[in-house]
């Protein structure tokens, strides 16, 4: 986590660390409320707000991304290194890291056909995973 931060030009804190490695550990996204609930018992020291600029922190930093859930709530999830989208199941949480061969196709579409030069694009599609639908069956 640390290097990761390092790598971004942020300050590696003891806040920061602990955050990030909290929210790689959970695995799937969740709310920076839940995170902090799950953080506040061993870590006393974090405080709500450190939570929520943490997260942000770590969001500018690319170690983790935001996703908009249902009623403009946040989650975030840890996120790998490099370039990539996310497929984000709305029944059980879990995140699933998809890579630019995707989206690629799409991007040159909208290059090609609107004449658009496209800088940067974060694409996330929101539904149910394999498993939720297969539960569901």
């Amino acid at each position: 986590m640390g290097e990761r931060l390092r790598t971004a030009g942020m300050r590696v804190t003891p806040q920061r660390v602990t955050v990030g490695t909290a929210l790689e550990r959970r695995g799937q996204q969740v709310t920076a409320q839940a995170l902090w609930e799950s953080l506040r018992h061993s870590h006393p020291e974090l405080g709500r707000a450190t939570v929520f600029r943490t997260l942000e922190t770590l969001v500018a930093a690319g170690v983790a991304r935001r996703l908009e859930l249902d009623g403009h709530v946040y989650a975030y999830v840890a996120c790998r290194p490099g370039h990539h989208h996310h497929l984000a199941c709305a029944s059980c949480g879990r995140v699933e890291e998809i890579d630019e061969d995707y989206t690629a196709p799409v991007a040159e579409r909208v290059s090609r056909e609107l004449g658009f030069v496209i800088d940067d694009a974060r694409l996330d599609f929101y539904g149910r995973c394999g498993r939720c639908v297969a539960a569901a069956s």
